[in-house]
């Protein structure tokens, strides 16, 4: 039996052909997300997954993101999912309850279907903190979601 715990050499050898890929996008702070949505595309493609095998839905916003993984996660059509969005910090309340309702959101699809799901929902306190995270978070999301994808499937 392989050992689960996959080393850094390992992860430089991700495999995600074959593969079909959910992306579930917020559209607000669209400046933000489209970029990191090209990032994560573009390393998706960078590690075999083709364009045909990946589905990417928009939705207004973050709170959106969980029931639309959801949905996606019930078809039993996806390896893995993505849920890319940004909330950045204002004056109320409203973003604790979008980043910890989010976050526990993508959470409980992961658990309840025992599908990987890569949260690049970033939050932060300024506009200029997702600028940069952007690049590396897309990226760093493409790469967990085919990992985990290859390990789920091998246990």
């Amino acid at each position: 039996m392989q050992h689960a715990d996959q080393g850094d050499d390992d992860a430089d050898k991700l495999d995600g052909e074959g593969l079909v890929i959910g992306i579930v996008q917020a559209r607000f702070n669209a400046s933000i997300t489209d970029k990191l949505a090209q990032a994560c595309r573009y390393e998706l493609g960078a590690l075999g997954v083709t364009d045909k095998h990946i589905v990417h839905v928009r939705v207004p916003g973050a709170l959106e993101i969980p029931v639309t993984l959801k949905t996606m996660a019930d078809s039993d059509d996806f390896d893995a999912l993505i849920a890319i969005g940004c909330v950045i910090r204002g004056e109320t309340y409203h973003f604790e309850l979008v980043a910890n309702e989010s976050g526990a959101g993508v959470t409980r699809v992961a658990l309840d279907h025992q599908i990987p799901v890569a949260n690049a929902i970033l939050t932060v306190d300024t506009e200029a903190q997702a600028w940069e995270r952007v690049e590396d978070k897309g990226r760093d999301a493409a790469r967990v979601a085919v990992e985990m994808a290859n390990l789920l499937a091998d246990l």
